[in-house]
């Protein structure tokens, strides 16, 4: 573990300005931004996403949670919602929340402006697969100031569509992918594609929404999610060869443990991949050493403005590209 230096931001670059870096974005991609001295407390109109533990707060509060129960445990509590009052009112809640109006943050607007900076740098760009586990849509609304197309492939939680995932292509209505081996839709030559493995609101079509949130939720998740039999194979092959970026994760969120078991399982050749994380505890450190995952202790906003800045044309230099 180490703080980031010179050698580790030129590989990061050349990683990335060659299309091999997958980042994959947990809850706290959505904070850095954020004052420090502002807590989340959805009645006072914020203007930012809530972490896990302040959403699972919020939850708690509005359902009556057990009082002498630990609120900062989202799926728990998820789980004793739906159990409590079914997944209507619960999802009914989560869209309330999700479906209100957040401005895209630094770190969302760092990767949709990675388009324009390979084209202002006289590169074809390397359109990325985006991974993440948040339920919001900060990053699509980013892209779409850039004016920046994507495509967005999002995982189905509950009905009959069920473990599998919906593609919505820019400006077209979202169809399912049936069989992912065989689908040709997607492409990353053409535009970046965000894959949303747990979900998330559909902001034109409420029938939509999906959240991978409770405990049933995440045991049918783990039991059905074959990553190589449920993401089409252009993605699938992405992964495979490429290196991961953590950008807002922990040890905690155990269902990434999972997948990425799966996923570093089908590798034939490794990739070295790096974990963003300030002040990283033992448990942590030992989790992502395990997995030869590198740790960059470093603080996120501030990791992702030095490495936009060395990106921009007039910091590149040969050795980078």
């Amino acid at each position: 573990m180490g703080a980031p230096d010179d050698s580790h931001y030129r590989t990061i670059i050349n990683a990335i300005t060659s299309g091999r870096v997958v980042p994959f974005l947990g809850a706290g991609f959505n904070l850095p931004d954020r004052p420090v001295e502002e807590d989340w407390k959805w009645e006072c109109g914020c203007e930012h996403l809530p972490s896990g533990g302040e959403l699972s707060v919020h939850l708690a509060d509005k359902f009556s949670y057990p009082p002498n129960q630990d609120k900062s445990d989202l799926v728990r509590v998820s789980q004793y919602i739906e159990a409590m009052n079914g997944s209507g009112p619960l999802y009914e809640e989560l869209r309330t929340i999700f479906n209100h109006k957040y401005h895209p943050q630094a770190p969302h607007e760092f990767l949709a402006a990675l388009p324009r900076v390979f084209r202002e740098r006289g590169i074809p760009p390397r359109y990325q697969l985006i991974v993440t586990t948040n339920y919001d849509d900060a990053l699509e609304c980013a892209f779409r100031d850039a004016s920046e197309k994507f495509d967005l492939v999002s995982y189905v939680a509950k009905g009959e569509r069920q473990g599998k995932f919906l593609h919505r292509p820019p400006d077209s209505e979202a169809s399912l992918i049936e069989l992912p081996n065989e689908y040709q839709k997607l492409s990353l030559e053409e535009r970046t594609v965000i894959l949303k493995i747990h979900g998330a609101v559909d902001r034109g079509n409420e029938e939509q929404d999906s959240y991978v949130i409770t405990e049933d939720d995440y045991i049918d998740y783990l039991t059905r999610t074959d990553i190589s039999k449920l993401v089409p194979a252009t993605l699938l092959a992405k992964l495979k060869r490429s290196h991961f970026l953590f950008l807002g994760y922990s040890l905690r969120d155990w269902n990434l443990r999972v997948i990425l078991r799966r996923i570093w399982g089908e590798q034939r050749l490794s990739y070295q991949s790096w974990a963003i994380q300030l002040n990283p505890d033992p448990l942590d450190e030992r989790f992502w050493n395990k997995r030869g995952v590198e740790i960059i202790n470093a603080n996120l906003s501030d990791y992702l403005a030095e490495l936009s800045k060395r990106l921009q044309p007039q910091s590149a230099t040969g050795g980078e590209v």
